[in-house]
C-alpha cells in the first residue's frame, strides 16, 4: 500500500504565481482591507464592491499559472496517495495536475445562492453581477467562506489529516484558524514538514524547511526518495 501523504497549503504557494496575499500587506488585500471586501456584513453593505471585488480576482487568476510546487505535488501522485488540503481559492492546484483537493474557504471559480447555500454553481472566470440569481430567485454571491463564517469542510478536512502517513505544511503561516488547528489532528508518529521561508508559528516535532514554496517542496521531495 502506498504511503498517504497530506498536503496542507496556503497563502505562500500561490504567491509565487503572482496571486497577492493580504497578510502581506498589512491585513489589505489588492488595497483594500479585508473587512470591506471579505465579511457577510461587506457584502450586505456594499454588494456592489465585493462582487466587483471577487470579479476582478477571477480576472486575475485566469492569467496565473501554476507555478512548480503544484506541479511536483501534483507529480507525487506517481508514488504516493496525496491529498491537498488547501486554505486558497484559486484552482492551481487543480490546473497544476492534483487530483485530490479539498478546499476549505471555497472556491473562487464557483457562485452559491445567497438563500440557499446549497445551490452551488461553477462560473470559471466569469462575472457575477446584481442580479445574478439562483434558480429559486435568491441574488448569487461568490462561493468564498468569508471572516465570521463557518468553516464547512473542516471536519473532512481534519479526518484526511488523520489518515497521514506524512504531513507537509506549504506556505502557509499556521495563524489563521480553524485551518491551523488541522495539525493537531495528525498522528503522533507521523512526521510533520514545514516549508516556509518565514517564520510559521511553531508546530512541535517539525521539521522546518526555510525556503519557498518551489524550492523547498522540490528539497523535500529528494529528502523522501
Amino acid at each position: 500500500m502506498q504511503d498517504r501523504i497530506v498536503v496542507l497549503t496556503g497563502a505562500g504557494i500561490s504567491a509565487e504565481s503572482g496571486l497577492s496575499t493580504f497578510r502581506d500587506n498589512g491585513g489589505l488585500w489588492e488595497q483594500h482591507s479585508v473587512y470591506d471586501v471579505a465579511t457577510p456584513e461587506a457584502f450586505e453593505r456594499n454588494p456592489e464592491l465585493v462582487l466587483r471585488f471577487y470579479n476582478d480576482r477571477r480576472h486575475q487568476l485566469k492569467s496565473a499559472v501554476p507555478n512548480q510546487a503544484h506541479r511536483l505535488l501534483a507529480e507525487l501522485e506517481r508514488r504516493y496517495r496525496v491529498t491537498i488540503v488547501t486554505q486558497n481559492v484559486d484552482d492551481l492546484h487543480e490546473r497544476g495536475g492534483s487530483s485530490q483537493v479539498l478546499h476549505l474557504h471555497g472556491e473562487l471559480t464557483k457562485a452559491r445562492s445567497t438563500g440557499f447555500p446549497e445551490l452551488v454553481y461553477d462560473i470559471g472566470y466569469g462575472d457575477i453581477k446584481p442580479g445574478d440569481r439562483c434558480e429559486r430567485g435568491t441574488q448569487l454571491r461568490p462561493h468564498i467562506v468569508w471572516f465570521g463564517e463557518e468553516v464547512p469542510m473542516l471536519e473532512a478536512a481534519a479526518e484526511v489529516v488523520r489518515t497521514a502517513d506524512h504531513l507537509l505544511i506549504v506556505g502557509t503561516s499556521l495563524q489563521v484558524y480553524p485551518a491551523a488547528g488541522l495539525v493537531h489532528e495528525v498522528g503522533f508518529d507521523v512526521p510533520i514538514t514545514v516549508i516556509d521561508p518565514g517564520e510559521p508559528a511553531s508546530v512541535s516535532r517539525a521539521r522546518v524547511i526555510r525556503k519557498g514554496a518551489s524550492e523547498g517542496v522540490r528539497d523535500w521531495i529528494d529528502s523522501i526518495s
